[in-house]
């Protein structure tokens, strides 16, 4: 007999308290249409799916049993809250994800009281938690604080640091672990039901005391596979798991998938729980949507897709992407020499790191997600005699920056940054944008700071890092394609601090850090078709600085001005130190610095993001028209035309 509703129980939801007036059939019901939905949904935006699709249950769960947004439920990354914004009332804006003046990919405080932290990167949630759990016993707003997190996330050091925190303060606090990868056999569902009807009859202080002895109460062929589970997750510590040395209470592994499971166990702890639990939870990526599961990364991050073949649509170009073009220069330079190892933090097909592992096995390493081990673990290759290249995207490397001025840059190591996503990235958002390591490299003594203008140039820098042994030494590139520039057949090493000139002028020089050039050369065009003939160059280096080039660039122009796609304090502020220096302002030269404005900017196509930073080619136009003195253009004002 079927069971479900006549009319889609989704319509009947606006807020999570909806949810309490829905029996268990109803809910497990709800997760089924909520999947359908946000496949539908991914599918006209594009974004992250498979992770989404793997905590649907869960979801719903949560917020069925917990009273949100009293009740702080915090999504580790954010990568899997597109079913949790869709029963938070957003979901009339659900096929808005990722797009202009739409919904945010990740978790942000600004869009709903549902979202109490934002995200973006991994493996902050149980620190957050805790704040919001000693806020509460101090005070401040009330409610539980519920962190989820992967097991992914559970690698990086600062889940462990938060973990032994909030062991020690022994305060009211729920931890989930999202384990989506771990294969895990039948025995442990029959362990988790028996569990769950241990939780669910007897006080919250057996609990811990009934996991522990409930193994060996389950039948002989079960009891190997649930042992191995939870070893292979945890490891063993002296006296107990891992988790309850540190202070938890360790509950599971239970099917995520299963609501039988989830609801009971949820309630239970929710009315019975008085410090911090663990609640080990297991899923699969892409749940539900046959193309996801059967995807490598199952289904991890899309375009736009369709929904019955599970194809994405692919834009078409005849330029390779500059991750390719660095992946493809790093094994050429790696079959020359042995010593060239490969370093990434989880990242290995966003670096393009997969295909050096490939031809490479054993001279590639990734670390999971840990990028301060990653930094200090190339500087102990560096010092063993290796040349090691770090991959990590911009917005990521932040994390490891007190690594890349201690262990790196105060020893001189020669660490070679691969530094990918560099500028603003789309639809991701301000989260991960790679605004600030110019001014966070350039600014380190004896650090070389390069930027490739387009594909053939990084070819060149890959060389000049991988033959620079006098110490570190990185450069960035941006996400997305070339701009199909003829290629070098082989990388060619760079004399360092050593600029270029572009195009001869007159009157005005330009002088660009980055893949900007092909913008300043468009705004070329336009001013040539107005009489002025701008001087161009490509600096290649925030550090060290060309002088000559700069110093000539000064003396014969009346006007000079930088642009990078970097935060002020970059590439344009050592330009500034370096003329003001020299007396060079004495002597009336104006100048002007075009960096990225001092605001996060919100997620859009990239080419959008560059007109609210004003770093376009009709911007540039207007920067030249007004350090000249001639016309009025708006040089803020968006006109693709």
């Amino acid at each position: 007999m079927n069971d479900r509703p006549k009319t889609p129980l989704l319509d009947r939801v606006t807020l999570p308290s909806d949810l309490k007036a829905l029996s268990d059939t109803e809910l497990r019901h709800l997760a089924d249409e909520l999947r359908s939905e946000t496949i539908s949904a991914v599918s006209t935006t594009g974004g992250h799916l498979g992770a989404g699709l793997g905590v649907v249950e869960l979801t719903v769960a949560l917020h069925a049993v917990f009273d949100t947004p009293r009740d702080k439920i915090i999504w580790d990354v954010g990568h899997q809250c597109y079913p949790h914004k869709i029963l938070t009332g957003r979901r009339d804006r659900i096929r808005t994800l990722r797009m202009g003046g739409g919904l945010a990919g990740f978790t942000k405080r600004t869009e709903s009281p549902y979202d109490p932290f934002g995200a973006g990167h991994s493996s902050t949630s149980i620190s957050a938690a805790l704040g919001f759990a000693m806020a509460r016993e101090l005070g401040g707003d009330p409610g539980d604080a519920i962190a989820v997190i992967g097991d992914g996330a559970m690698s990086a050091g600062m889940a462990y640091e938060a973990l032994n925190n909030a062991g020690h303060e022994g305060k009211r606090l729920f931890v989930i672990l999202n384990d989506n990868e771990m294969s895990i056999a039948p025995p442990v569902g029959a362990m988790s039901s028996y569990l769950t009807r241990l939780y669910a009859g007897g006080p919250f202080q057996e609990l811990k005391a009934a996991a522990k002895g409930a193994v060996g109460l389950l039948p002989e062929a079960f009891q190997e596979g649930a042992r191995r589970a939870k070893e292979m997750l945890k490891g063993m510590a002296v006296g107990g798991t891992l988790f309850e040395e540190l202070g938890f209470s360790y509950i599971g592994p239970v099917d995520g998938h299963d609501m039988e499971q989830l609801l009971p166990l949820l309630r239970t702890v929710r009315a019975r729980a008085d410090g911090p639990v663990l609640i080990h939870v297991v899923t699969k990526k892409g749940k539900g949507y046959a193309p996801a599961e059967a995807a490598l990364d199952r289904g991890h991050a899309t375009g736009k897709f369709d929904v019955i073949t599970g194809l994405q649509a692919k834009a078409k170009s005849n330029a390779p992407s500059y991750t390719a073009v660095f992946a493809k220069a790093l094994i050429e330079e790696g079959a020359r020499d042995d010593r060239i190892l490969g370093v990434t933090a989880a990242m290995p097909d966003g670096t393009g790191l997969k295909q050096f592992a490939q031809r490479f096995p054993r001279r590639c390493f990734d670390v999971g997600i840990a990028e301060q081990h990653a930094v200090t673990f190339a500087a102990g290759l560096a010092a063993g005699g290796m040349k090691p290249f770090c991959a990590i995207y911009s917005t990521f490397l932040q994390r490891g920056y007190d690594q890349i001025v201690h262990d790196v840059a105060v020893q001189g190591l020669p660490v070679r940054f691969a530094i990918d996503r560099a500028g603003l990235v789309g639809q991701d958002g301000p989260t991960h944008s790679g605004a600030y390591d110019v001014a966070f490299l350039a600014n380190l003594p004896g650090f070389v700071v390069m930027a490739a203008a387009d594909e053939a140039e990084l070819v060149h820098m890959v060389a000049t890092a991988a033959a620079h042994d006098s110490g570190p030494i990185a450069f960035r590139f941006p996400r997305g394609e070339g701009t199909g520039v003829e290629m070098p057949e082989r990388g060619q090493v760079l004399p360092i601090g050593k600029g270029r000139m572009i195009a001869e002028g007159k009157a005005v020089a330009i002088l660009s850090f980055g893949t900007r050039l092909s913008e300043v050369m468009v705004a070329r065009e336009a001013l040539m078709a107005r009489g002025i003939t701008p001087t161009v160059a490509d600096a290649r280096f925030a550090k060290p600085l060309d002088r000559d080039l700069i110093l000539t660039l000064a003396r014969d122009h009346e006007a000079l001005i930088t642009i990078e796609e970097g935060a002020v304090g970059g590439f344009g502020s050592h330009v500034a130190q370096l003329l003001a220096e020299e007396g060079v302002f004495d002597s009336g030269l104006r100048f002007r610095s075009m960096v990225l404005p001092d605001m996060f900017v919100d997620h859009d196509a990239p080419r959008a993001m560059y007109d609210t930073s004003a770093l376009n080619a009709q911007h540039i136009e207007a920067k030249v028209l007004s350090v000249l003195g001639i016309g009025s253009l708006d040089s803020r004002r968006a006109d693709p035309a």
